[in-house]
């Protein structure tokens, strides 16, 4: 049975039940499922994320080439 002949069985079965505590438990079923590696952000880290963002905007960044030689002169000086 294929992907799309599934979800119609499953919608045409689902459609015939009256057990409301069985719906609710398939329903925690398809949530997790389709909540499956989303990933939720706190404020805190939307807050850093659109500081970023801002910089960027401002022209505030430098290149992963000279942060790496900053940090290798601030790691020499150790």
């Amino acid at each position: 049975m294929s992907t799309i002949e599934l979800r119609h069985y499953i919608t045409e079965e689902l459609s015939l039940i009256d057990d409301d505590s069985f719906l609710k438990a398939i329903k925690t079923i398809i949530e997790s499922k389709a909540n499956e590696g989303v990933y939720k952000l706190s404020d805190f880290q939307k807050k850093r994320i659109e500081s970023g963002r801002e910089q960027l905007r401002k022209g505030q960044s430098i290149s992963n080439d000279v942060l790496q030689k900053e940090i290798d002169q601030w790691l020499n000086t150790k």
